[in-house]
């Protein structure tokens, strides 16, 4: 087999360093800012609405923890942030996942390239990577911890600090082995407008969006609420993604389910928000809008186009679809929605139909789900079924396209 390209990873994640907030907002923020405390946590559990149960004890483990306008926002734990001790005596080679569960961790715990830009990169490059786009931990996938904060001010100089130390510390000096994914104050449909405006002036390609809008109390794509702001993305050629649980909330059959099955069910945010996305008409008034479906995987997505269509076709007499999608909804799929994935081997033996200029790889690190640092081990059985040119697309190429990188 011809030698593997390098790989541009669409779906990483940062925990933003300790000191970020407090070094760049305005002196008479900072009180009311984010800022890291350290206590003693017992065991986690994961509660509704993506969250989490847990409590402070006087005898469990260290783990430092994000304070916001005086409230207790998140804490650092061990399944989002690989720590030291999953590579024994700094060894990738016995990488033991089995280390990374929901418990407290500190950042002196954490492998720096969970935090540290310049070992970022060097973490990658054990696995192939030479490109990464990385979602927000502490401000959450869209931002949304700043739009539920009180003080609405304080949360846009929050998210215009992430934006300025995303572009000029963690990316800048990266010879483009990260590349920068901002986020916007959601609340304000202005507000959102003028930063894209802003970060796509500073290089910028890419923004967090959620998946579905309402179950964060704003208004869905139907409404024409975020006309401007997918107007904007077209002309910037900047992506919209959208991580699973961007809308603070992730499926599950019961209310009593184990973790294990709302994880399983995680593409199901996915696929609603492309159903949304396909019958509202955005793609047809925005006809150059990208638009990235991360970590959803992708195998699900050739009968969700397949549904799509026969929707389309059998029932427009009464949803007269018709009447606002003049072509069949897969149409407005083809090349410009990306499905993202992990781990997916029925999505690459199926690429004929899920479409290979319409997929990207994540590495997902520092997270459970990453195939760091055997990544390359990973990618190769999985493509292995594909030509050259369809290996190229899915590691890479794709992912330049979407991200209007100026690269080969």
């Amino acid at each position: 087999m011809t030698p593997l390209p390098k790989i541009i990873s669409v779906d990483d994640h940062v925990v933003e360093p300790a000191n970020l907030w407090q070094d760049r907002l305005p002196a008479s923020m900072r009180a009311q800012g984010p800022r890291i405390e350290r206590a003693r946590w017992g065991d986690f559990s994961l509660a509704l609405g993506a969250k989490y149960n847990q409590e402070m004890t006087e005898d469990g483990d260290w783990g430092d923890y994000w304070v916001y306008e005086d409230q207790l926002i998140y804490v650092h734990k061990r399944h989002v942030a690989i720590p030291l001790d999953a590579t024994p005596n700094g060894d990738v080679s016995k990488f033991d996942r089995s280390r990374m569960f929901i418990g407290a961790i500190t950042y002196d715990e954490m492998r720096p390239g969970c935090y540290d830009p310049k070992a970022r990169v060097e973490d990658l490059a054990l696995a192939g990577v030479d490109g990464s786009l990385a979602f927000p931990t502490f401000p959450r996938f869209c931002g949304q911890t700043f739009m539920e904060g009180k003080d609405l001010d304080l949360g846009l100089a929050c998210v215009k600090a992430y934006n300025d130390w995303m572009i000029d510390e963690w990316c800048a000096g990266s010879n483009g082995a990260l590349i920068p994914l901002c986020i916007i104050p959601m609340w304000d449909i202005d507000l959102a407008v003028a930063e894209v405006q802003r970060t796509a002036a500073l290089g910028s390609r890419a923004i967090c969006f959620s998946e579905m809008p309402p179950h964060l109390d704003l208004p869905s794509i139907h409404t024409g609420h975020w006309d401007p702001l997918f107007a904007l993305c077209e002309e910037t050629k900047t992506a919209v993604c959208m991580h699973i649980g961007s809308s603070s909330k992730m499926p599950a059959a019961s209310p009593d389910a184990p973790p294990a099955a709302s994880i399983m069910l995680s593409c199901n945010n996915s696929m609603a928000s492309l159903a949304d996305f396909l019958f509202s008409g955005v793609l047809v008034r925005y006809p150059e809008l990208k638009l990235a479906y991360s970590e959803g995987q992708i195998g699900w997505i050739p009968y969700a186009l397949e549904r799509a269509d026969n929707t389309w076709e059998y029932h427009s007499s009464w949803t007269r679809s018709k009447e606002t999608i003049p072509e069949p909804p897969s149409t407005y799929y083809k090349g410009r929605i990306f499905g993202c994935f992990t781990n997916d081997m029925h999505g690459m033996q199926a690429i004929e139909a899920v479409g290979e200029d319409n997929v990207c790889f994540e590495t997902d690190y520092p997270h459970t789900d990453t195939t760091w640092p055997f990544t390359q081990n990973e990618i190769t059985r999985m493509t292995a079924g594909l030509t050259d040119a369809q290996r190229y697309k899915v590691m890479r190429g794709n992912a330049i396209r979407m991200l209007d990188l100026d690269r080969v």
